[in-house]
């Protein structure tokens, strides 16, 4: 397991595992009031967290399917990710999709964030690629069966 530097600077918990098998971590609302999100309205959520990933980690910022289902809320650029090198405040970009205002509480729980690794590469130039047995379909290509 790596351990990753955090500064919280609000009330609320650290992201944390719900259960063993949890790939994503809560991060909450540390807003002082309620927020309300007109439909269609976006708006930048601060959290009160810093991190300090290692090279090599990036965190990805998605959405809460709970939230998704039962109250129209996506993270608009999911999933938003955050550098090695980032050391600002995690933010969340919700959007109300719904047809009905939503009012975000203070502490509440708005979105995940998944901690991976990744490599970064180098391009090599080339007139041609490999074969393979799907080609050149994209989407839509495997169709219905």
């Amino acid at each position: 397991m790596t351990t990753i530097p955090i500064v919280n600077t609000s009330p609320y918990p650290l992201p944390h595992y719900a259960t063993t098998g949890s790939a994503g971590m809560d991060l909450y609302a540390d807003i002082a009031e309620a927020v309300s999100l007109r439909p269609l309205e976006r708006r930048l959520f601060p959290t009160g967290i810093r991190i300090a990933l290692p090279e090599g980690y990036e965190a990805q910022v998605r959405p809460r399917s709970g939230l998704a289902l039962k109250r129209g809320l996506t993270v608009l650029n999911a999933p938003g990710t955050i550098d090695s090198d980032y050391r600002g405040e995690v933010g969340v970009l919700l959007i109300n999709l719904s047809e009905e205002t939503v009012e975000i509480q203070p502490g509440e729980r708005i979105a995940q964030m998944v901690v991976a690794r990744y490599e970064q590469v180098t391009w090599q130039p080339t007139d041609s690629l490999d074969d393979t047995e799907r080609g050149e379909g994209g989407y839509g290509h495997t169709g219905k069966k």
